[in-house]
């Protein structure tokens, strides 16, 4: 009674704190949705570029037993590279591990998952040339299956030339790596690694009447080897390759490769072409017929939406790219950006079909509208 007799001052009220709720509304962050406890972990490691399968087996046993050594690991599997089927083209520099956790109740009282991949993290970090990740499997699979690459935000840099694509992204990944919340940024599979590289002299194949399809057939057959009959074996079958053995694969031998010439000659191969060991990119990516590099983003102690928007803030106003090149924001914060289009038009439609049940219910368009007044309200 003592609100319908003071209506004025009553409503004034409530619309002064709608106003402030409308205020406080601004400031909140934005998220997909909340990340849920799998009771497992799931660590991505990148050892450095160009590193060997001893190396890799023996950081990766180092790896374990760190993990290993917390008193809530039941156990720790890993795996380094690609596995058997190819399903999962990774080079041996990248790591996985599962990490199988004790039930909650029997870590100790102080200990909360955060605290725990913090350990984790100071402990590898004492590891040379060591990167970790954290992650969940499920969570984990479900961001590669959105932009396949691993990480929470996608930063995706594309371009036309290879040197300049990457010094693009190095500039992205600077300009982001110093923003509250980055937990860690990293540019995808990136690096160099020595490579064999052969370049065949044209000129000097005419010579000896032969073309490059010439050369690049005694390559093939010496170093990567190439099917020269098949065995049986009852109802088997199995391809028989031949290659040069591995001391004849050495730099300094592949130099004395002997191409036979139509006319009978033999040639050694470094008189047909120029042999030498390079650094080259470890990956090169494409999307729809152009290059592509990209930035895996984790989100640490902040909310996705102000993240991104002083990321992409920080990027236009500190990066101009070059004729030929942009930008393409993914990940989680694209399926967050979808399911918010999606929440603009179906919002607007599903108050008019309430409106119209209520009308139809009352009678009446001052009643209904004055139960939807109590939606924007009830953010107070």
């Amino acid at each position: 009674m003592w609100a319908l007799a003071h209506r004025i001052g009553v409503i004034a009220v409530a619309v002064i704190l709608l106003a402030a709720s409308l205020v406080t509304l601004t400031r909140l962050g934005s998220e997909f949705l909340p990340e849920l406890n799998e009771g497992t972990m799931w660590v991505n490691i990148y050892f450095p570029p160009g590193i060997s399968v001893n190396e890799t087996k023996r950081l990766a046993a180092s790896v374990r037993d760190i993990l290993h050594g917390s008193e809530v690991v039941k156990s720790v599997t890993s795996k380094a590279g690609r596995p058997e089927d190819g399903t999962d083209p990774k080079p041996i520099n990248m790591a996985e591990f599962f990490v199988d956790l004790k039930p909650p109740a029997e870590w100790p009282a102080k200990l909360t998952r955060e605290q725990l991949i913090h350990q984790f993290g100071a402990q590898l970090d004492a590891l040379p040339g060591v990167e970790p990740s954290f992650s969940q499997p499920i969570r984990d699979n479900v961001l590669e299956s959105i932009s396949q690459i691993d990480g929470q935000i996608v930063i995706k840099v594309f371009g036309p030339d290879g040197d300049v694509l990457q010094q693009q992204t190095q500039k992205v990944l600077q300009t982001i790596a110093g923003v509250r919340g980055v937990g860690r940024a990293y540019i995808d599979r990136y690096g160099r690694v020595p490579q064999l590289q052969i370049e065949v002299d044209r000129a000097k194949c005419a010579r000896y009447g032969l073309n490059v399809a010439d050369i690049q057939d005694v390559i093939e057959i010496a170093l990567g080897g190439k099917e020269a009959t098949e065995l049986w074996e009852g109802d088997k079958k199995f391809a028989v390759a031949v290659r040069l053995r591995e001391e004849q694969r050495q730099m300094e031998n592949i130099k004395n490769i002997l191409v036979d010439t139509p006319d009978g000659q033999r040639i050694p191969l470094d008189q047909l072409a120029t042999i030498s060991i390079r650094e080259g990119a470890m990956n090169i990516s494409r999307e729809f017929g152009t290059r592509v590099m990209a930035v895996g983003v984790f989100i640490e102690n902040r909310d996705m939406g102000s993240l991104v928007a002083e990321m992409q803030d920080r990027v236009n106003k500190e990066i101009k790219l070059p004729a030929g090149y942009y930008i393409t924001w993914g990940g989680e914060f694209e399926n967050q950006q979808r399911a918010m289009k999606r929440l603009a038009l179906i919002v607007p439609v599903s108050v008019l079909l309430i409106f119209a049940l209520l009308f139809n219910a009352f009678g009446s368009a001052r009643n209904a509208a004055l139960i939807l007044l109590n939606v924007p309200f009830a953010l107070i």
